[in-house]
């Protein structure tokens, strides 16, 4: 096995003088499934194709996009496994030091807005050669949107970036698909009928939904409301219709998105040949490799449609899961890899108890308009049994190369009542004395905003979580991940829930300081001050001070958070609370218990 050309030295030692596809990514190049670039060129490869990756190219050089030469048919661009500005920026929009897919951690790898700087360097490079965009970035700009590190609402990534197409989605099928038809001759400006893509024309097709125009969305929140409701109610892949949305003179065309992948289609993608290793001219390491060197996706998609997360916009609320064989294969092909040693560190997707999940009524699921088929209730029809989920989990222990076999992607804890068999193997075999589970507020009025769960259902779990680790005899605790500053939480919203991590003696390592992404229903909200679904006015939380004291009153257990929650308990007139939330807090703890805390979180991780 080799890795995908990354030069001309190796593209002639495969007999090549010229590619068929240029990947460009934001990314070091990793031959992971885990990470889109190098799971799109294999496939591609096994279509017969001759593909280079271009990984973080000096896009200040266009002799550094040339290497390897103009390719037949189009670049495929992409900013990485992260939007570019996340990657670069943090909530309070300082800009980070470190990049988790590059070599040594190092920022400044890749450019802000990189899908744009990447498609003008390809353009400046090869005069007339298709560009085509996807990725994270491009799939959720792919109509006007809102941009918190402009503060405004900006075009369709398309018209910024003049590409040719956008691929949105995990987009398997439209580059497949699109690639074939280029190469039979078809010229990319008359491929306007696939699934999961999306160009530029001077006027729609028929039978579309029409939104507000970038004009109109830019100028009114209304009018943005009105165009995420509309686009929202199109998302179903089974149902939804074409969407267009005026730029000026012209219309960005978006296609219903691509249909979910089949078993045995997701099963031949991940038998691909993947090395799993970094590319060999890397001389530091990768921490994003790391991380998910020795994990094994099981399936993709997510039903829950949190309001602050993506992934449903650009994955799918449909689970698609891969057979058990497929997993045991990948498996057997891991225990080869030359520094394995018997721990897997995940098997999982975007919610690991999701594996197997699926809609029990193709009429409903053809009709469905449901962002979430967990929130406000769990949907009748969504399959929640656990048995596929424990099977596969029981076959993978029992394989002889394993020691350990973890499960580090998230968990749905409002489903594990539904799924006992699949929480008790979860605590007895598969955590690693820390689960991971994210309630993100304990105030029902900030759930239901977020379209999560309330705080009877995380308490509920928290106690049998608690008595059935205590009956194993194991000392394991919950990592619960909450997010500060979310629409709809006020600070004496953050208050009851600094209160509520008391009483139940949980304490956050890491708060998430909501940071507004394309794409995501919190977004709209944090922009329009309104839910575009129910037309309720909602609390933002704009005021860096108030933003501050937020995720400070989440920390309320530190020595440094003690000056900020006294100013949030002043200012809410709730200082009989002080003895509750600062007593005890003004020495420092001892140093050495700290690192040694570190330590044992760390070996726990590994």
């Amino acid at each position: 096995m080799r890795f995908t050309p990354c030069s001309r030295e190796e593209m002639a030692q495969r007999g090549w003088e010229q590619l068929d596809v240029l990947f460009v990514s934001g990314d070091a190049y990793i031959d992971h499934p885990a990470f889109g670039t190098s799971l799109l060129a294999r496939l591609l490869e096994a279509q017969g194709l001759r593909v280079g990756i271009l990984a973080q190219p000096d896009w200040r050089d266009p002799e550094a996009f040339k290497i390897m030469g103009r390719p037949r048919l189009f670049a495929a661009i992409s900013a990485g496994a992260m939007d570019s500005m996340v990657n670069h920026y943090t909530a309070a929009r300082k800009v980070r030091n470190d990049d988790a897919y590059t070599p040594g951690g190092c920022s400044g790898a890749r450019p802000n807005r990189a899908v744009i700087a990447y498609t003008a360097a390809v353009k400046g490079a090869f005069k007339g050669l298709p560009t085509v965009i996807g990725g994270i970035e491009a799939s959720l700009r792919r109509l006007a949107h809102y941009d918190y590190w402009d503060n405004k609402v900006r075009r369709s990534v398309l018209v910024d970036s003049k590409a040719d197409m956008l691929l949105f989605g995990m987009a398997e099928s439209a580059l497949t698909t699109l690639a074939k038809r280029m190469l039979a001759g078809e010229l990319i400006d008359t491929i306007t009928d696939l699934r999961g893509t999306a160009y530029i024309a001077r006027t729609g097709p028929d039978d579309t939904v029409n939104l507000p125009s970038f004009e109109e969305v830019s100028a009114s929140t209304d009018a943005y409301n009105k165009a995420f409701k509309l686009a929202a109610d199109e998302k179903n892949p089974f149902s939804g219709k074409v969407l267009t949305q005026p730029h000026g003179g012209r219309v960005v065309v978006v296609n219903p998105p691509a249909m979910p992948l089949e078993e045995d289609q997701l099963d031949r993608i991940y038998a691909l040949p993947f090395l799993k290793l970094p590319h060999p001219s890397y001389h530091e390491p990768i921490p994003a490799y790391g991380q998910i060197k020795f994990s094994i996706t099981s399936h993709r998609g997510c039903c829950g449609g949190c309001a602050f997360c993506a992934i449903t916009h650009h994955q799918g609320k449909t689970i698609q899961s891969r057979s058990e064989k497929s997993v045991q294969d990948e498996l057997d092909r891991l225990s080869q890899h030359p520094e394995f040693r018997g721990t897997v560190t995940d098997v999982g997707g975007p919610t690991a108890n999701m594996y197997g999940m699926h809609c029990n009524n193709s009429q409903a699921q053809a009709a469905c308009r449901r962002e979430s088929c967990l929130y406000p209730q769990i949907c009748k029809h969504l399959d929640t049994r656990d048995d596929r989920a424990v099977g596969l989990l029981r076959k993978l222990r029992k394989h002889p190369a394993i020691k350990h076999l973890f499960v580090a992607s998230g968990i749905r804890f409002d489903l594990l009542n539904r799924q006992p068999d699949y929480f008790a193997d979860l605590i007895k075999y598969h955590v690693g004395g820390l689960l991971k589970v994210a309630p993100e507020s304990s105030s029902p009025k900030v759930t239901k905003i977020m379209r999560k769960p309330g705080p009877q259902v995380f308490e509920q779990f928290l106690q049998n979580f608690r008595e059935q680790s205590q009956r194993l005899g194991k000392k394991q605790a919950v990592i619960p991940y909450f997010i500060s500053a979310h629409p709809g939480c006020t600070l004496n919203d953050m208050i009851d829930v600094a209160l509520f991590l008391k009483k139940h003696n949980l304490r956050v390592e890491q708060v998430q300081e909501f940071t507004p992404t394309p794409g995501s229903l919190a977004t709209c909200i944090y922009h329009t001050g309104q839910d575009p679904f129910t037309g309720e006015v909602v609390h933002v939380p704009l005021n860096a001070v108030e933003r501050r004291l937020q995720k400070s009153l989440l920390l309320w257990h530190l020595p440094e958070s003690r000056k900020d929650v006294l100013e949030a308990l002043r200012k809410c007139d709730r200082e009989g609370l002080i003895d509750q939330l600062v007593s005890g807090q003004n020495r420092r703890p001892d140093k050495a218990a700290d690192r040694s805390r570190k330590k044992t979180r760390l070996s726990r991780r590994r």
